[in-house]
């Protein structure tokens, strides 16, 4: 569900920054968050986070206004499609960051699940034939890289911590809406009088599903699981990201993008597959004694 709408995203996101800035929308759309999560907070919890579970909140709300300022600014100079098929990388990222964190070595497959997964985003990328890189695609794989890191960081400061994923999110959210605000506040305010209503539709989309939604779900889902794991199942985002970019933003996939889609469905269920054997303790063998003579 979290790749479905995260999929999504991208063009709902491009779509927005041919109009206005990028630190305008971001800054839109996590004061829109902030707001839903007081909301929630105030409805469901209020309960006060610890003064470490709020220093990892911040400290995880600047690794995630990175990851989304960079990825923002790619889409803004490439495609929709583009951009959600190179953050796909981060299933590769993720379990190289999360050996190094937790000097546990993982198995091969999840590795050659990754190789898979990059060489069905190259051909994905390369449309009719190989073509060079643009600034925008560059921006969007320096986000997946930062966003392993934010990951696997996630795991490593929350998991067995009982840290409240609200709470977490809470926080991780005021963090990016004061960041993106402070950067570019003129801005914000010209675009909350000039706004129309199909804006205000995309940002309330990027607000309340992108982000209230997914990012409750994912802090949740990887203190629950391992980053690689995690990442490896939103590693379907690519997926959703060209059907929508096919069906409502009409762009074109071509054969080595069918091929290309393929491959990354491959990698991420081997992956997905490989990692859950790793995890799961294997099964004692009962022994039968030896009937007495």
């Amino acid at each position: 569900m979290i790749a479905l709408v995260w999929g999504s995203s991208y063009l709902a996101a491009k779509t927005l920054t041919d109009t206005v800035g990028v630190t305008v929308i971001l800054s839109l759309r996590f004061l829109i968050t902030t707001v839903a999560l007081v909301v929630i907070w105030l409805i469901w919890n209020r309960r006060r986070g610890t003064r470490r579970e709020t220093l990892v909140g911040v400290v995880l709300g600047f690794t995630q206004a990175a990851v989304l300022i960079l990825e923002t600014h790619g889409i803004a100079g490439t495609s929709a499609t583009n951009a959600g098929l190179i953050i796909s990388l981060v299933i590769v990222f993720t379990p190289v960051t999360e050996s190094i964190a937790f000097r546990v070595p993982l198995p091969r497959t999840v590795f050659v699940a990754g190789i898979v997964a990059v060489v069905g985003v190259c051909l994905l990328v390369s449309g009719r034939g190989f073509v060079a890189p643009t600034v925008g695609d560059m921006l969007v794989l320096a986000a997946a890289l930062v966003r392993a890191v934010h990951v696997t960081a996630v795991s490593a400061l929350t998991r067995g911590r009982g840290f409240s994923a609200l709470t977490l999110t809470l926080t991780q959210s005021a963090v990016c809406a004061i960041i993106y605000t402070l950067a570019d506040y003129q801005g914000v305010l010209h675009a909350v009088r000039g706004f129309d209503t199909g804006e205000w539709i995309g940002v309330l989309y990027l607000g309340l599903a992108c982000s209230v939604f997914a990012f409750l779900v994912q802090t949740w889902a990887i203190q629950q699981t391992s980053a690689s794991r995690a990442s490896l199942l939103m590693g379907t985002e690519p997926i959703w990201a060209v059907l929508i970019g096919l069906s409502i933003g009409q762009e074109t996939l071509h054969f080595l993008g069918i091929i290309g889609a393929g491959l990354i469905i491959t990698g991420t269920y081997l992956g997905l597959r490989a990692e859950t054997r790793h995890r799961t303790p294997p099964t004692p063998v009962t022994t039968i004694p030896a009937p007495s003579r």
